[in-house]
């Protein structure tokens, strides 16, 4: 990167939490230049897999060419072993890469949350650019997570139906676009179980979050 060039980040909250039947992950959707906003409708949440997705937070070049990587990996993968990774590998995997490069000329300026199930249960890990790997039962990431953490600190409970999940995740995100000036825009909402993942629409989100 050339001295002076400013990369554009998604500057972000994200939410994940796990629910009675799986995962729901959550963010905003604005991108960032420096104090600009360089994009007001782009997603952060991605599919890796039918029973696999990430949510990104930091350099959005960097996210993109390590979803890419981890995508081609688990196709590799399920080509040779004629099976899918389960999410502990993926997870490992991701954190294996950020830990190798942590301390080269151009680290992964990333924070990932990624969630999934497999057939050994149900999983959420947050994964940061030093290669920290850590699993937990809800996880906000980026600029918004502070204000993102009381609102999940204070409503999260183990067991939640799919409507509760998604309309925490959403009040999560909610609460950090009003109050962080690098999160803002729609927010986007999908839903991991065992039957695959699904991004829910817009009209989705507001009628749960308002029933």
């Amino acid at each position: 990167m050339e001295k002076g060039e400013e990369v554009v980040k998604t500057g972000t909250t994200t939410v994940g939490l796990k629910f009675r039947e799986g995962v729901v992950l959550a963010s905003e959707k604005r991108a960032v230049l420096g104090y600009l906003i360089a994009h007001k409708d782009f997603e952060k949440i991605y599919k890796l897999d039918d029973n696999i997705a990430v949510t990104i937070a930091g350099a959005v070049g960097d996210c993109q060419m390590l979803i890419n990587f981890i995508k081609v990996n688990i196709e590799l993968y399920k080509v040779r072993k004629q099976k899918r990774p389960n999410i502990r590998t993926i997870a490992t995997l991701l954190s294996h890469i950020l830990f190798q490069n942590r301390m080269s000329i151009f680290p992964y300026y990333v924070q990932l949350l990624l969630g999934g199930v497999d057939e050994e249960g149900i999983f959420l890990y947050s994964l940061g650019p030093d290669g920290s790997k850590i699993e937990d039962k809800y996880i906000s990431t980026g600029s918004g997570s502070v204000i993102s953490y009381g609102v999940l600190e204070d409503n999260y409970k183990e067991d939640m139906s799919l409507e509760e999940a998604v309309r925490l995740a959403a009040r999560a995100v909610a609460a950090a676009t009003k109050r962080d000036i690098y999160s803002g825009g729609e927010i986007e909402v999908a839903v991991i179980t065992k039957e695959g993942f699904r991004k829910l629409s817009n009209a989705e989100i507001e009628k749960i979050v308002r029933g």
